[in-house]
């Protein structure tokens, strides 16, 4: 992994879009991007948490505090969607569908204000932006992430340590509640999923606690994990060349919820370069390492690659030749 940016207090929600990274700040106040070309921040009056950028290009925002989905517009985020009829807040992350529906968590309790736990909900808000609840009694509901193109949402349960799979009913419903992964039995015992997102054949999850991100496959096998030293990774997002980028908390060594409530938490976002990568067995059952490469030589495995592959095309040619010529003599033998 390589450093991004910094200068974040807490990176949420983060996305890719056109060129550029957009991460909300709920500690600091506001939102982060470069894509006026340099690494910027904007004050808001209200403040996102999830963001999303739906089919058109328009980018959303959950409103934490204020139950309801923003439009921006530049400078804020103004009216889209209404869902204080059936959320009770605060919200938390956000996804789209292909169709411009939206899935927002509907956290059920501030914990940094000391509130008792209670269960969640995920919201979906159809294109014409009317909401209803999709799916109730979800265990602090976080990352959100829907892959199988299109047919199953997932959802981080950060208390639960498990992600949960749902399939996506035509109308935008959430039916077949299951589970998808266990991250306290395949990762680590302190895994608890934060923020999330869909990769070419699973997920990626941030694992908090666990200073690990971890990549599920549809099986909800772990593949891979990317450790993030004594960093508390939070939220990630993938980009069009598939290099992730990843938003790290720095703690100073105190617990993450301690330096939330206290302020004293301090971000920066990583990108890992897969080209550059190579997976590893790592010392847990089913657990894999990420260990960097040194550009030139992932260079040159990827030209020996290539020139295997070329010779197993040379081999297997030669492999037809010889079975065109031996019917052919054996035809003239007999």
């Amino acid at each position: 992994m390589s450093l991004y940016s910094n200068g974040l207090t807490l990176g949420e929600g983060p996305q890719w879009h056109d060129g550029a990274l957009w991460v909300s700040d709920p500690q600091k106040g506001g939102i982060w991007t470069d894509s006026g070309g340099t690494w910027a921040f904007t004050p808001l009056a209200t403040q996102s948490n999830g963001l999303w950028f739906l089919p058109d290009g328009r980018l959303v925002g959950a409103v934490i505090d204020e139950n309801r989905v923003g439009l921006w517009d530049g400078a804020g985020f103004g009216p889209y969607a209404d869902l204080s009829s059936v959320a009770a807040g605060p919200l938390g992350d956000m996804v789209g569908d292909r169709r411009g529906g939206l899935y927002v968590d509907d956290i059920g309790y501030a914990l940094q204000l000391g509130e008792q736990p209670r269960p969640g909900r995920l919201i979906y808000v159809n294109p014409r932006g009317r909401a209803r609840v999709a799916a109730r009694d979800v265990d602090f509901p976080n990352g959100l992430a829907i892959i199988d193109e299109g047919r199953t949402l997932v959802v981080a349960e950060t208390w639960a340590q498990r992600l949960t799979a749902f399939t996506i009913a035509p109308a935008g419903q959430l039916t077949h509640r299951r589970l998808f992964a266990d991250l306290a039995e395949i990762v680590d015992p302190e895994a608890r999923p934060d923020g999330m997102c869909a990769a070419a054949d699973g997920v990626w999850v941030c694992t908090l606690t666990a200073h690990s991100v971890a990549l599920i496959d549809r099986s909800g096998q772990l593949v891979q994990t990317i450790g993030t030293d004594d960093g508390y990774p939070i939220a990630c997002c993938l980009d069009q060349a598939g290099r992730l980028f990843v938003t790290v908390a720095e703690t100073g060594g105190a617990p993450i919820l301690e330096a939330v409530a206290k302020k004293t938490v301090k971000a920066h976002v990583d990108v890992y370069e897969p080209a550059a990568m190579l997976a590893v067995p790592g010392p847990r059952t089913g657990d894999h390492k990420l260990v960097a490469l040194p550009i030139p030589d992932a260079m040159a495995n990827n030209e020996r690659i290539l020139g295997l592959e070329q010779r197993i095309r040379e081999l297997e040619e030669e492999n037809a030749f010889l079975k065109k010529a031996a019917t052919y003599f054996a035809k003239e033998l007999w």
